[in-house]
């Protein structure tokens, strides 16, 4: 319960963030090269040190771990948004604090992910998974909406107030806070399965050799780098889209992102009902190739309505991919591995820039529409080349690594 309640606070922050984060930059600079920066500031952290907090996960307690990441985060919005409110903002400003933020979450998120199947149980992880994701997604419907509403209500028409992007920054502050005074009533405190005689250079070395001789690991290893290289571009080019084909302000930038919750909460909820589907492998590769489909398609849309439409489909595949392949990751994965086998899943959050980069000079030089059609199609393909090279991938089942008797 308490895990799910500061998971649910994180993520209220994150997605407001998005908001706050992504009006101010574009107003500032009108780049969505910009944008690509911010988020590569973020998510370079997970290449960097989601490894070592895979070792951590494995080796300490999880709940200690998991309690820091919110503190760091709160007191770098509460700094965020003093500068904002009080001092004079820049570029640079976004990407140091996005630096921090990008950090601790690699470093605890490992633990978080891995402590759920101890805390429910096996049988449950698709369930558990599911109704995580559907706590996030909440957060991703109300979130933006409410952080949009704010900064729109304080600028009154002034685009580039930033008043009211300083306020939602306090906000998160708060919000971060008290997601890490829940951890201090989680009662499970996620200690590790069996001694580690090893160092933990060994342990990251064993993480390594245990993700290459296993294949079906691997295959959801590669699938998930592809989502994130190419599937995940509209979530930092949206702003721009908004801006530039839509011609909408920050509040209907925020129901923007509150669509793509919609559909991404009832594809979590689907994924709850989907626990003992048979051909998962066949669902999962199917589903991803769609979403990128749906990307190529909203590259063509310009008017508002077909626009929220296409961007809850996209959410809706893309919770339902993402949740599906982390579970049934879990699952697959031996529990005195789980922490490190998590650390590569953030790693392959952190491959996200490597795509973005060259899509955001895309969108800048082109237009956004070019940049989102060029990212859906690679998707697409790279889905379809996964799906031949990675056959035990096709062969998953229903998930489990002891498949339930009938």
């Amino acid at each position: 319960m308490f895990l799910w309640v500061g998971m649910v606070t994180a993520a209220f922050a994150m997605n407001m963030q998005t908001v706050a984060q992504g009006w101010l930059v574009y107003e500032m600079s009108s780049s969505a090269l910009d944008l690509a920066w911010v988020s590569l500031a973020q998510t370079l952290p997970t290449i960097i040190f989601s490894l070592t907090g895979g070792v951590i996960a494995d080796r300490f307690p999880k709940k200690p771990i998991i309690g820091f990441s919110p503190l760091i985060n709160g007191t770098a919005s509460l700094v965020m948004g003093w500068i904002i409110m009080f001092g004079e903002v820049t570029f640079w400003d976004f990407m140091w604090v996005a630096f921090v933020n990008g950090t601790a979450m690699a470093l605890s998120i490992p633990a978080r992910t891995a402590l759920i199947p101890e805390v429910v149980g096996e049988r449950l992880v698709f369930n558990a998974m599911a109704y995580n994701m559907t706590a996030w997604n909440l957060a991703r419907i109300l979130g933006p909406a409410l952080a949009g509403f704010i900064i729109a209500k304080l600028a009154q028409g002034d685009t580039t107030s930033s008043l009211g992007v300083g306020l939602v920054f306090f906000i998160l502050s708060f919000l971060y806070f008290t997601a890490a005074i829940t951890v201090l009533f989680i009662k499970h405190h996620g200690k590790p399965s069996g001694l580690n005689k090893e160092s933990a250079l060994e342990d990251l070395r064993a993480g390594i050799r245990y993700l290459f001789r296993t294949p079906v690991v691997a295959g959801l290893m590669l699938l998930t780098s592809v989502s994130f290289l190419f599937g995940t571009t509209l979530n930092t080019l949206l702003p721009a889209f908004n801006s530039d084909v839509l011609a909408g302000g920050p509040d209907d930038l925020g129901l923007l992102l509150t669509g793509m919750g919609i559909g991404a909460i009832i594809g979590s909820l689907t994924m709850a009902k989907m626990g003992n589907l048979n051909h998962k492998g066949y669902w999962l590769l199917s589903i991803s190739g769609f979403w990128g489909l749906g990307l190529v398609g909203l590259a063509f849309t310009q008017n508002f309505l077909q626009a929220i439409l296409m961007i809850a489909v996209i959410g809706f595949l893309s919770a339902l991919a993402l949740s599906m392949n982390r579970s049934v990751l879990q699952l697959q994965t031996e529990r005195h591995m789980r922490g490190r086998v998590m650390s590569f899943d953030m790693m392959a959050h952190g491959l996200m820039p490597l795509g973005l980069i060259p899509i955001g000079y895309i969108s800048e030089v082109a237009s956004i529409g070019t940049g989102l059609a060029t990212s859906g199609g690679l998707f697409f393909l790279s889905v379809i080349i996964v799906a031949f090279v990675m056959p035990d991938l096709r062969d998953i089942n229903t998930g489990y690594s002891r498949e339930p008797e009938s």
